[in-house]
């Protein structure tokens, strides 16, 4: 099988290519490399089914080249990491809703099955914890830029649902939550890479707010094999499922363990949100899924706890 996987440099899609090489498909790439790496896939630009592109979703010749010579795509390129968003509100906004609108408009001309990479951030402050695929939206005021990028997810949520129903084009959408493992960079605030980087530098650990706040941290192969298996499987098509790992943990405690775990020297400093990101910046308190709807259309469940996630990335730090 063809398949095309957008924004395949970046830190998951690089390890989806690895996965779906590794079962014998001929996979190409395209990413421009705005928070994808080209070392994330050098291992793979010698093998003969392997194809990259460097070049933007925003060119619609070239999507249109790539989408009509696939049999299936992953649509993983987006403008993502809070930071950047806050950075680059203009071209985050044009890369996430137009770039998506590209790739559902030629995926539907030569109809070709698409995976939509979606996220948490979908839900906003809503705190009715877990998470379910159904449950309502709550977002901050337009003057928070970070609010922009759960709003251009949303839009290509439904657009690509808008596709399925009136064009009858065969679409996943997952929303991922905290997916994390090698390659990882947090540079773009990314708060395991980060942690585990400046640990092992003896470098403060900045931990923003009060440190209460909770995220579910899962390995990326428990989530590229999930995404896998979702395309794999026909009554997936037309719905939307949360991916992850459900098991929570407050930020300051994941700096403790870090710190633990690299036998670090580094001081835990906590920052104010407005001094990290920008005046008026809204986080939400807690981010966990429920996972009851993806186990039972593909009986998913996450292998890896983690203890073994940070070992691998403190391992991957180390190299």
């Amino acid at each position: 099988m063809n398949i095309l996987i957008t924004g395949g440099a970046g830190f998951i899609g690089s390890h989806l290519a690895d996965k779906l090489l590794s079962r014998g498909n001929k996979v190409s790439i395209i990413d421009n490399l705005s928070t994808g790496k080209y070392s994330n896939i050098i291992h793979l630009i010698h093998q003969q089914n392997f194809n990259y592109t460097i070049d933007s979703i925003l060119n619609r010749e070239l999507m249109q080249k790539l989408i009509k010579e696939a049999d299936q795509i992953y649509h993983l390129a987006a403008a993502v990491g809070v930071k950047y968003i806050i950075d680059n509100p203009l071209l985050s906004l044009r890369t996430n809703i137009v770039g998506t609108e590209n790739v559902l408009e030629f995926a539907n001309k030569y109809k070709k099955k698409v995976l939509i990479a979606s996220t948490s951030e979908i839900y906003g402050k809503n705190d009715s914890i877990p998470f379910k695929e159904e449950d309502d939206r709550l977002l901050g005021s337009t003057h928070i830029s970070r609010w922009s990028y759960s709003s251009a997810k949303a839009i290509d949520e439904f657009l690509a649902l808008a596709y399925y129903r009136e064009k009858k084009l065969p679409v996943v959408i997952v929303r991922c939550f905290n997916t994390v493992g090698p390659r990882q960079t947090g540079q773009y605030g990314m708060v395991v890479p980060k942690f585990v980087k400046n640990a092992l530098l003896n470098h403060p650990l900045e931990v923003y707010g009060d440190g209460k706040q909770t995220r579910c941290f899962c390995d990326v192969d428990d989530v590229t094999d999930g995404m896998i298996k979702l395309m794999e499987t026909k009554k997936a098509e037309g719905e939307i499922f949360n991916i992850g790992n459900d098991k929570s943990i407050a930020i300051e405690e994941l700096a403790k363990l870090i710190k633990k775990k690299t036998n670090s020297r580094s001081k835990i400093d906590y920052v104010d949100y407005e001094d990290a990101y920008e005046a008026g910046f809204e986080d939400m308190r807690h981010r966990q899924p429920d996972l009851s709807k993806i186990g039972k259309f593909i009986n998913y469940k996450p292998k890896y706890d983690l203890d073994h996630i940070l070992d691998r990335i403190i391992g991957y730090f180390e190299e």
